[in-house]
């Protein structure tokens, strides 16, 4: 047996999320289905972070067991054969018997765009969330993050139905940019709880449009005030960036192939 990692790309767009479910089409089932046609093994695979329904992945990281002859290296181009447009393998390695694509990292980065154009964009419309209401003010909500970094409770942000033992975790770093029309929120943490981006952003949100302070985004997560927190961004706008470890097992990815801010306009 030989332990492969895997990086990919899907859009979250028709998907029930990453993890396998019985009634809705999955990333991680449609992966194992892959898996199963090129190699007739049942094989499991595990990733870096459970995206939810319609999240999309820019750098998803996953891997598996098999006992199969084809070298690690040719596993991302032999599955693309495989796989729907909607799912791209950038690169697969052989890794040791001990790596794990969840427990080996590091953090993981997770990033969400706001279009605040007052007209719909076709070509953003199935990976940000359209908010033309008002104009978004980006100082406030810049303003509204500080704090945040470093380990916390963060229960007011976290959905019910959650399987964690407790709702501490740490935000390594949190940031807000402006492009013209597209607001870009990242965030990188040792662990996310579930449903935590979009309920963030959808509290920025109300910050940007003057709904509440920077004061009270504040207060609603420092004393766990999670009955305030009801307005939640839609899944469309949030993308699983990459996951970091603490040796990067990877050779022929770099960051300017995953999400690149570059791409926009007006961006250097």
């Amino acid at each position: 047996m030989k332990r492969v990692a895997l990086i990919l790309q899907y859009d979250g767009t028709h998907f029930s999320g990453w993890q396998r479910q019985k009634n809705a089409k999955s990333v991680q089932e449609t992966l194992e289905k892959a898996l199963l046609n090129i190699s007739n093994q049942n094989v499991s695979t595990y990733a870096a972070g459970r995206t939810d329904s319609g999240v999309h992945a820019s750098g998803q990281v996953v891997h598996f067991d098999i006992d199969y002859v084809i070298p690690a290296e040719r596993y991302s181009e032999v599955l693309n054969g495989f796989l729907p447009e909607t799912i791209k393998i950038l690169e697969s390695v052989e890794v040791e018997g001990n790596w794990h694509a969840c427990y080996s990292a590091i953090y993981r980065h997770y990033r969400y765009v706001i279009n605040n154009s007052k007209l719909s964009n076709l070509f953003l419309n199935n990976w940000s969330w359209h908010r033309y209401q008002k104009i978004l003010d980006e100082s406030l909500m810049s303003l509204a993050l500080k704090g945040m970094e470093g380990e916390h409770d963060f229960f007011a942000f976290q959905k019910s139905r959650s399987n964690r033992a407790n709702s501490i975790t740490t935000i390594k770093n949190i940031s807000l940019e402006r492009f013209e029309d597209l607001i870009f929120i990242d965030i990188r943490a040792t662990g996310f709880l579930y449903g935590m981006v979009r309920l963030i952003v959808g509290q920025l949100v109300l910050v940007g449009e003057k709904k509440i302070s920077p004061e009270t985004f504040t207060n609603r997560w420092k004393y766990k005030k999670k009955n305030d927190v009801k307005e939640s961004s839609p899944a469309k706008g949030l993308c699983f960036v990459n996951a970091v470890y603490e040796k990067n097992v990877f050779k022929k990815i770099n960051k300017n192939d995953l999400f690149p801010k570059y791409l926009i306009k007006g961006y250097s």
